[in-house]
């Protein structure tokens, strides 16, 4: 299990400021920035997100423009993840930033940086770090990166219908998490909080 992650519902950059501050002011340095779930939508308006963000947080930022499995090959933007405070994994497809990022230099840099700093992981990323992973085209389950184990998170959930939900959670052999825009799960050392309105369906892991 990953030692300090937070899994956020969604509205990166906009609808956390005042859990991200905190958690910035716990963890002083520079924010690695890294877009890959977005590469397919549009990117830079994500990357102004974080400008503004930043700016209003008054926080330094550091862009890791990680868009195919050659870019999460580069050295450099392992560099600047394992150097970073924290790191944010922002966009919201979660099938892309897992075939993009499996066994390469940035996944392992992100790797320690949650062993040994803090990643948050916002919308569709923060579903793909979890193994189960739903995939939001349908609402089953599939393989994800496994850095949260036996945890299954449903992001922006106040956009799913009841139908949509009810299935997936039947579908689910694991604990599932509705986390709607505006909420967070946070782990940090082997314990568990809550922030906003999520909804746990079963028990968290250890």
């Amino acid at each position: 299990m990953a030692q300090q992650v937070v899994l956020q519902g969604g509205g990166p950059f906009t609808a956390n400021d005042e859990l991200d501050a905190q958690i910035l002011r716990a963890h002083p340095g520079y924010v690695a920035v890294l877009p890959t779930a977005e590469a397919f939508e549009n990117p830079d308006d994500l990357v102004q997100l974080s400008v503004a963000w930043a700016k209003r947080l008054g926080i330094t930022t550091k862009l890791c423009a990680v868009y195919s499995r050659a870019d999460a090959r580069e050295e450099s933007f392992a560099t600047i993840i394992s150097q970073a405070a924290v790191v944010y994994v922002v966009g919201d497809s979660p099938i892309h930033l897992r075939t993009t990022l499996q066994a390469t230099v940035v996944y392992e840099a992100i790797e320690q940086q949650i062993e040994s700093g803090i990643v948050v992981a916002v919308a569709g990323s923060a579903a793909a770090l979890c193994d189960p992973m739903v995939d939001p085209r349908g609402g089953a389950f599939t393989l994800g990166l496994g850095l949260v184990e036996g945890i299954a998170v449903i992001t922006e959930s106040e956009t799913w219908s009841h139908d949509r939900l009810q299935r997936s959670l039947q579908l689910a052999n694991t604990t599932v998490v509705e986390l709607p825009t505006g909420s967070a799960l946070l782990y940090n050392g082997g314990k568990w909080n809550v922030d906003g309105p999520a909804i746990i369906h079963g028990a968290l892991p250890n």
